[in-house]
């Protein structure tokens, strides 16, 4: 397995050392796979799609005032 560093603010660095039981380098793993996972799919969607990034952004912000809505 490969090793990597990464850079946090020293206020995360802080809460992360509140919980010494959690295995951080796991939960980045996981974390790093999930974006990857939504990364494809959306690579894959895009591909396939004819909508113009403008039809995206007005379906994104039509959604986002439908789903604040539900969930006020």
């Amino acid at each position: 397995m490969t090793t990597m560093t990464l850079a946090v603010p020293n206020e995360l660095k802080h809460k992360l050392d509140e919980f010494p039981e959690m295995n951080w380098s796991e939960i980045a793993r996981q974390a790093f796979m999930q974006k990857i996972r939504d990364l494809e799919f959306l690579k894959k969607f895009k591909e396939n799609s004819t909508m113009t990034e403008e039809d995206a952004l007005k379906l994104g912000a039509e959604l986002n005032k439908k789903l604040a809505k539900k969930y006020r």
